[in-house]
């Protein structure tokens, strides 16, 4: 069988972009409950521990986690058809990742991109062992479930080669002990850009709360940033390669209503952008707000999560420790 991997890292409130790039997919991927024998298996989890690097307050990271579980149910994934967990809950993905820190190298970890951006912005001096040893706990993070695709964004991808790297490096030493994962990037939304930078992801540690529209945003906020979004030289709505706000905006709309690009485009021919961005704005509000309401449902209900992340638990952990007990088995650690 299958198994898709993927999570969402806890350290601040998720932007549309996360929303659109990842959870809207996985809501869409997960399998229907037809009765039918399921062919993939679909593991979600919240990677906290991956969000100690921001020191954050311990309350926030606790809220910020479970909040993340909400939004994912509140978005429409199903707990009895996905499982849903969160990293710290689950011990054997700190214990795999002290293991692979034995088979992976200074150098691979050095030429991380995101390592290296870090380290070209301040030094290599400060940084922290953990942003450093980063993609090895994110090895095991995959490798643990034998995860054949990992959906994430282009900012992940070398994270994925490498955790396929780690996983090959140790089968060809003592046999076949890990699959081989594959980085999978979603089509539509796959890359939300910044709304006042389109030349900069969406992200939710960016400092710049204009350019980016946070799933916590109430509607009057949502219609202010959309209408106040930076546009290209012209008025034509189109997308192109010389209009990459344009471009940004209409992969947002195309993701909210499932429609091609190109249908978009044919209806607003002629059209202004203002009256483009108004009606991407009242699209937004319309799709969000159900969510939103879900969402406040879901934290008023915290056993409920907390009964959710049980029951995932209990099942990533089944499969987890069976991983890690094998690999002790072969390296002989009792």
């Amino acid at each position: 069988m299958k198994r898709v991997l993927s999570g969402i890292r806890a350290n601040s409130d998720l932007t549309l972009g996360n929303y659109l790039g990842a959870i809207k997919p996985w809501v869409a991927a997960q399998p229907v409950d037809d009765g039918t024998p399921q062919e993939t298996e679909y593991f979600f989890f919240v990677p906290n521990l991956h969000s100690l690097m921001g020191r954050l307050d311990p309350a926030a990271l606790r809220a910020n986690t479970l909040s993340n579980v909400a939004w994912y149910v509140a978005a429409g994934l199903d707990p009895d058809r996905v499982t849903m967990y969160v990293q710290s809950q689950v011990p054997a993905h700190s214990e795999l990742a002290w293991i692979f820190n034995n088979y992976v190298t200074m150098g691979e970890l050095n030429r991380q991109t995101q390592y290296k951006d870090k380290v070209r912005k301040g030094g290599a001096e400060g940084q922290l062992v953990a942003m450093f040893t980063y993609p090895t706990l994110m090895a095991a993070d995959i490798l643990l479930y034998d995860a054949d695709e990992v959906p994430v964004g282009e900012d992940q991808r070398q994270h994925v080669e490498l955790a396929r790297d780690i996983a090959e490096r140790f089968n060809n030493l003592y046999g076949p002990t890990f699959k081989l994962p594959k980085a999978t990037l979603p089509e539509a939304g796959a890359r939300i850009m910044n709304l006042q930078d389109p030349e900069t992801k969406m992200s939710k540690s960016d400092d710049d709360a204009s350019g980016n529209i946070m799933l916590t945003d109430d509607s009057e906020t949502i219609r202010r940033k959309i209408k106040r979004a930076v546009t290209d030289s012209g008025s034509e709505v189109k997308a192109g390669k010389d209009k990459p706000a344009l471009t940004n905006l209409l992969e947002i709309f195309s993701a909210i209503k499932g429609r091609a690009v190109s249908e978009i485009e044919a209806e607003y021919k002629g059209a202004n952008y203002g009256k483009f961005k108004d009606d991407l704005a009242e699209a937004v509000v319309e799709h969000i707000e159900p969510i939103q309401k879900r969402h406040a449902e879901l934290m008023s209900d915290e056993r409920r999560l907390m009964a959710i992340l049980e029951d995932g638990r209990q099942q990533a952990s089944a499969i987890a420790s069976e991983k890690l007990t094998q690999v002790k088995q072969i390296l002989g650690i009792l």
